[in-house]
Formats: C-alpha cells, structure tokens, sequence
C-alpha cells in the first residue's frame, strides 16, 4: 500500500491545457485517489468524475473558481468502474443539463442519459481536441483519450503512476490488454496523465515498462506450473513473495488472468476441482 500517498496534492495544474482534482478516495486499489481532469482552455472538458465522495464537488468548483472557470462544458468517462462514474449525479445536481458521455459496450447498468462515444471519436474543447481510443483489457468498454495538442494520453486505469494495473476476472481480459498496449505504443505519445498516481513524462518508456513487467510474469508463472506449483495461491506465494499479504488476492487476480491467456493459446491446462480451487499445469 505504499502508493498510498497522503501528501499528493488535491489539485494541480500540470500544464496550460490540464488541470487535474483529486476524486478523494484513498485506497489499496486507487493509490492516492482517482484523478479527475479538466481539459482545455475555457469551458472545460472533465475526464472522469471520482467515485461519489462527498468532499469532491466542493473541491472541484474551487478548483475551478481559481482558474476562473464557471463549470465543465461537458463529462467523458475513462470506464464504468463506480470511482471513475461514482460522481455523475453528484455532479448533474451541480451542473444543470451537463452531457455525460462514454463507451457504451457489455453495461449492465448506468445513470441516465449517457451518451455514447467511440473509438477514434473527436472531443473538441477550446484549445484542445481529444480523440477516443477504445483499449480493453482492465474494462471491456475502456477509453483512453489523446490529447493532440501536447501528444499527451488520459490513459485511465490501462497505466497508473505508481503501480501496475490489475486485470479483474468478469470483464478484464490480458489478451486484450496486451493488444492495447501495444496500440499506445504505436502511437505518438509523449506524456501520459494516469487515473491514479502523478504524471508520467516519459510515455514510449512507461508502456515498454509495462509489456515488459507483463512477459516476465507470464515467464515466471510458466517456470511455477513446469516445477509442479499447479494452484493460483501457490504461484502468488512463490512470485509475490516481496509483497504485503494484503495484496496477494489483488496479486491473485493478476495470476488468474495469465493462466486464462495461457489456456486460450494452448500452454497451460486448467483442472477444475469442486469446492477447492483449480489445479493448472
């Protein structure tokens, strides 16, 4: 939980274009809080809404007080997970009539009136054009969005600053999650502004970072099955031995994901046992 960082700052300014406010919601999965961004000039776009805490419109409107801004001209969402959504009626009831848009692909449920937005979409704000790029993975609807003007990436919860991202096992996916990575990688991204944690500044280094942490997991969860260590609470004890106990079912989770793609390219075999968890090999 180290990432927990209780001096991050509650809003910043990172660049002429961005601001960013925290959404306030410390926590094991979100780091210091889910960062919310304004975007563009005058009449800002919001990037994401924080996850329902009570203290965050307060924060939000003084934040935009200060940089003399009246209200956001609109909302889009990252993905559905509720600390990226968790604020849009806290948010309508601020902002009378406010457009909240987003990917709409496998909800099973949503606020009201969102609108749909797709991949390669553009999202002009005053100064500012940001394009949709639909890459699943940790969300089977997630977006990130390319800020044209600095070749900068909102790139959600697919990278973080300070930690690596979980695949969860309903609606994440490794394969897609790789394939995504390597989309951003082709692109020209110079910053990226995660959903948790500080700004990135070298973008094409952290991606490679993150393909790389991905394969070495896979190796040493290949090198755990071929020693004869055949459940996921095994593999996480014997990879995840330098982590908090606290984080091996988070760790699980990872595990988990990489077995399923390994079972979907024919080089790992899943035993399912009744009331006891699979064995693989």
């Amino acid at each position: 939980m180290s990432w927990i960082d209780r001096s991050f700052p509650t809003s910043a300014t990172p660049s002429d274009l961005v601001g960013r406010v925290l959404g306030l919601n410390p926590g094991m999965m979100t780091g210091p809080g889910t960062n919310t961004y304004l975007v563009g000039r005058r009449d800002p776009i919001l990037i994401d809404t924080g996850a329902g805490v009570p203290e965050y419109p307060p924060l939000l409107e003084r934040y935009l007080a200060q940089r003399g801004w009246a209200r956001p001209s609109r909302i889009i969402l990252t993905h559905r997970h509720p600390d990226h959504l968790g604020g849009v009626s806290q948010l309508r009831a601020r902002f009378r009539g406010i457009h909240v848009s987003k990917m709409i692909f496998r909800d099973k449920s949503l606020p009201e009136s969102v609108q749909d937005l797709r991949d390669g979409q553009k999202v002009e704000a005053d100064g500012a054009t940001l394009i949709a790029v639909h890459t699943p993975g940790h969300a089977s609807d997630h977006l990130c969005y390319y800020l044209v003007e600095e070749k900068a990436l909102f790139t959600g919860d697919v990278i973080l600053g300070g930690s690596t991202t979980v695949i969860p096992s309903d609606d994440g996916d490794l394969l897609d999650y790789l394939d995504s990575l390597r989309r951003l990688q082709a692109m020209d991204v110079r910053r990226i502004y995660p959903a948790h944690g500080p700004v990135i500044e070298d973008g094409p280094a952290k991606i490679a970072e993150y393909l790389e942490h991905r394969m070495l997991r896979e190796r040493q969860i290949l090198e755990a099955l071929a020693d004869g260590v055949e459940t996921i609470p095994a593999i996480v004890a014997r990879i995840y031995v330098d982590v908090a106990l606290a984080l091996h079912p988070v760790a699980a989770l990872s595990v988990e994901s990489h077995l399923k793609k390994l079972a979907r390219e024919g080089r790992a075999h899943e035993d399912k046992q009744p009331d006891r968890p699979s064995r693989w090999s």
